[in-house]
């Protein structure tokens, strides 16, 4: 895989998951025929029942019966055609997208602010900008193309600063300037006092509030509240640190505000969102180069996802669900037989209505609630309870595919073809490069296929995804003549062959404009024109921590997976980063719990419990604690954090707050602990387990409450029948045991146990196992002194391991991280290493 050096987004970088994409693109666990109550089933048979039960759901109890889930990772043209037949058709706005869960608070902040979900600037804002501030956001891991971009350009301009605001101390630390590692939820203390140091410094841009910005009085009232001592108490910084960053964000007018899911993911997040809108508009800066707030999304389409209306609060081509003459010409131009006149249930909402019997029909699409949602043991009951569940997806087991009365099989990344939109509103072409296997089809033909079939044809008779883009393109004009800011209607004429050619471009696209920042000089969509300040307040911190439950549960994601893996973990170099779910946890926490790094540990809530690997560090705060989201039951015995989350939402966005649920921890008192390779999938039965993908085979960490009576006998059970000889090094003095079972091509599976988590070079037998050492070479555990061992993967797209970079820097007398690029090609690529290689640099 290769990145494309012509896209304005990338200019060819890819992070480390674009590198790995060819090895997910097989056929291992596709769902490639439909299945009706867990057998084949013909398309006919599977589309038939799909509307014949949606349509008996609407007679019955109305429209507002049915629902979809949809997803970011469709494509453009699958997301209008499912909102056309809710919004339009059916009648109802019950559609509503993953992207909930991601990014709402930025939309509704967005709407507050400016009357519509604009991101105003582009992403070349990055490099112009003199400060970047960071908020909430792991920038390398989570965005590591944009982090290389400003990686880039602060090695350009050293001059730029950089300031990194999270809780967390992470990888994105690295390139910052400044740290404010301030309390979970204090983001509206921290820039309302902003907000205040921009009055008190005579930085208010007031030619431009006058001609552009109402509610400033009132946002300036109320941030006059947050002194410097009311700011320090609630944000934990001092009030010297704030002075610093104060000083810093006035004294550079080019400053540009990136914040991501630490905004988003909060019972305030829309707040948070607005009071850092609140500074940009004050000072004037928005809409010029090198500065602006700016929210960056979390899937590949999310954007896409907002501009068709996929939400449930919201109508195609951001029109005002409501208003009426937004309404009424939607209606008109889709030839509606009813529009939905009412913003739709959100998605936390709607597994509630699954649960308490209001949705009788459920269509997900293209995701997994069942562990992504929070409370998700609640989600998993409340969908089971719905009468009728449909599920299109690619994957054939999932948590979330168990439960379907009807599955359909859907075409796969690179298989599909359409658009996408990226967070600074470039539109893509995806094309596909691969042929759709079995009998699976694009989305957007599922969708029409299942309208036609409810009675709808004529308006659901594309033959092409090209066709759906093209009325897209129409309707933004008529968006764009109500005065609205999403328009691309000079892309409505292309015919088949200029939209498969068709460059990436940036919308606004109109005969007049294209693409470009917006607000420099005003033009907001509110009813005047002019920006809406919001006045808000930091509200008092509801975390529900007690004596029981005394810690702060916050969630994130690695750098290698994605969502809840059904993709990346099809990648063995993906999963050798981080192979199994841990939590992070403070030394004085890690101490008062009696927990060591590499124990495993029980992290309870009022609704769950997960079991996951200790990681030990001041990378978190006293009395917080991280858990990565993305293992699932396929991938870990207990892992799926979804499951201890509350599911309170944001008042504004319906956004669950993914970061703020009290736990507590205890160790998890194992009897034993294990790690076995197989050249055959294990399914592991014990009480703990982590598998992932090694090169020719499968890896499992293992723990139990009980010992076996016999080693030989407990591997021959994890691997199933064969005929195998046995090769055991036992030593039950220390109660350690390590086994391999043999057949003819050497050693077929290995097993290590001890009674403490097992300290041996992972690295160094897993590429042992995978060229077919014998059995005592694998068994010794280590390497002998001849031999490499390249140690914990450190740079998952050249696949360099930290024993080689450190034996680089120690040989060639290595001091900086370009010259360990230089020397092992790590982080020559995706630079989301950057930060592991520079702790390896500073160690040495």
């Amino acid at each position: 895989m290769e990145g494309d050096p012509t896209h304005p987004a990338n200019h060819g970088r890819l992070c480390s998951k674009g590198t790995a994409l060819g090895d997910t693109i097989d056929l291992e666990g596709r769902l490639l025929t439909p299945r009706i109550g867990g057998r084949e089933a013909s398309w006919e048979a599977a589309v038939g029942l799909v509307a014949k039960r949606f349509s008996q759901a609407i007679a019955a109890h109305g429209p507002d019966s049915v629902a979809f889930y949809v997803s970011g990772q469709l494509l453009s043209e699958d997301y209008y055609v499912a909102n056309k037949l809710m919004k339009g058709f059916i009648g109802s706005a019950n559609i509503d997208s993953n992207s909930r869960l991601c990014m709402a608070s930025s939309v509704a902040g967005h709407i507050r602010a400016f009357g519509a979900d604009t991101v105003p600037g582009t992403y070349e804002d990055f490099e112009e900008a003199d400060l970047v501030v960071l908020v909430g956001s792991n920038l390398a891991w989570c965005h590591p193309v944009l982090f290389q971009r400003l990686s880039a350009a602060k090695e350009v301009r050293p001059e730029m600063r950089v300031v990194n605001i999270d809780p967390r101390r992470t990888a994105t630390s690295a390139i910052a300037d400044m740290e404010l590692r301030l309390a979970a939820d204090s983001d509206v203390a921290l820039f309302n006092g902003l907000l205040r140091a921009i009055e008190d410094k005579d930085a208010v841009d007031a030619s431009y509030a006058d001609a552009h910005v109402s509610g400033m009085a009132e946002a300036l009232e109320c941030a006059r509240e947050a002194s410097p001592a009311t700011v320090a108490e609630a944000t934990g910084l001092s009030e010297a640190t704030l002075e610093s960053f104060y000083a810093l964000w006035v004294g550079n007018p080019k400053v540009v505000t990136l914040y991501s899911q630490g905004v988003n993911q909060s019972t305030c997040g829309t707040d948070k969102v607005n009071a850092i809108i609140n500074c940009h508009l004050a000072s004037g800066r928005i809409g010029r180069p090198g500065m602006g707030p700016f929210s960056i999304t979390g899937q590949p389409n999310a954007m896409g996802g907002r501009e068709v209306g996929g939400l449930s609060t919201t109508l195609a081509c951001h029109l005002q669900i409501h208003n009426e003459e937004h309404r009424r010409a939607l209606e008109a131009f889709w030839m509606a037989p009813r529009i939905a006149k009412r913003a739709g249930l959100k998605a936390v909402d709607m597994v509630r209505a699954c649960a308490d019997g209001r949705i009788k029909a459920l269509w997900i699409m293209c995701t997994n609630p069942v562990v992504s949602q929070p409370d998700a043991d609640f989600a998993r009951r409340a969908i089971a309870a719905c009468p009728f569940v449909v599920v299109s997806d690619v994957t054939a087991e999932t948590e979330t595919a168990r439960l379907a009365d009807v599955l359909l099989p859907a075409a796969a990344w690179g298989e599909k073809s359409g658009t996408v939109t990226n967070s600074d509103r470039h539109i893509s072409r995806q094309r596909a490069f691969l042929p759709i296997p079995g009998e699976a089809r694009a989305d957007w033909r599922i969708i029409c296929d299942v309208a036609r079939a409810m009675g709808w044809r004529e308006a659901f008779d594309y033959k092409v995804p090209s066709a759906i883009f093209r009325e897209f393109a129409r309707l933004s004009g008529l968006s764009g003549r109500l005065g609205r800011d999403f328009d691309m209607s000079a892309l409505a004429g292309l015919d088949d062959e200029a939209y498969e050619a068709l460059a990436p471009l940036q919308w606004p696209v109109t005969e007049a404009r294209q693409g470009g920042r917006l607000f420099a000089d005003g033009g907001y969509f509110t009813p005047d024109r002019r920006a809406r300040m919001v006045a808000v307040r930091q509200a008092p911190v509801d975390d529900r921590r007690c004596d029981d439950y005394p810690l702060r549960l916050n969630s994130g994601r690695v750098r290698d997976q994605w969502h809840t893996m059904t993709r990346t973990a099809k990648s063995a170099r993906l999963s050798r980063h981080l192979a199994e779910p841990f939590v992070e946890i403070h030394p004085a926490d890690a101490e008062r719990h009696a927990i060591a790094a590499a124990d495993l540990v029980q992290v309870e809530s009022r609704r769950g419990a997960v079991v996951m690997r200790a990681i030990v560090s001041d990378g978190t705060q006293e009395g917080s604690v991280f858990l990565p989201m993305h293992w699932s039951c396929e991938w870990a015995s207990q892992a799926r954090i979804g499951a201890l989350i509350r599911a309170d939402t944001d008042p504004h966005s319906g956004q669950p707050a993914l970061k703020s649920t009290a736990v507590g921890i205890r160790r998890f008192a194992a009897a034993w602990h294990g790690f076995a390779l197989s050249r055959q999938e294990l399914r592991p039965s014990s009480s703990y387990w982590a598998r992932c993908r090694i090169p020719g085979g499968w890896q499992s960490e293992l723990a139990d409450l009980r010992e076996p009576s016999d080693w030989a006998d407990y591997l021959r059970d994890l691997v199933g029948e064969g005929c195998y000889q046995v090769v055991s090094l036992l030593d039950p003095a220390r109660g350690s045991a390590r086994i391999a079972l043999c057949d003819e091509g050497g050693p077929s599976a290995v097993l290590f146990v001890a009674p403490a988590p097992l300290a041996i070079a992972r690295g160094y037998v897993i590429d042992a196992f995978a060229k077919g050492a014998p059995a005592a070479e694998i068994l010794a555990g280590r390497p002998k002194s001849a031999h490499h061992d390249p140690g914990p993967l450190v740079c998952a797209c050249l696949e360099v391991g930290a024993n080689t970079i450190r034996s680089a820097i120690a040989k060639e007398g290595l001091e900086s991280f370009e010259a360990v690029v230089r020397c092992t090609g790590a982080g020559s690529s995706c630079g989301s290493c950057r930060s592991e290689i520079g702790h390896l640099l500073s160690a040495s």
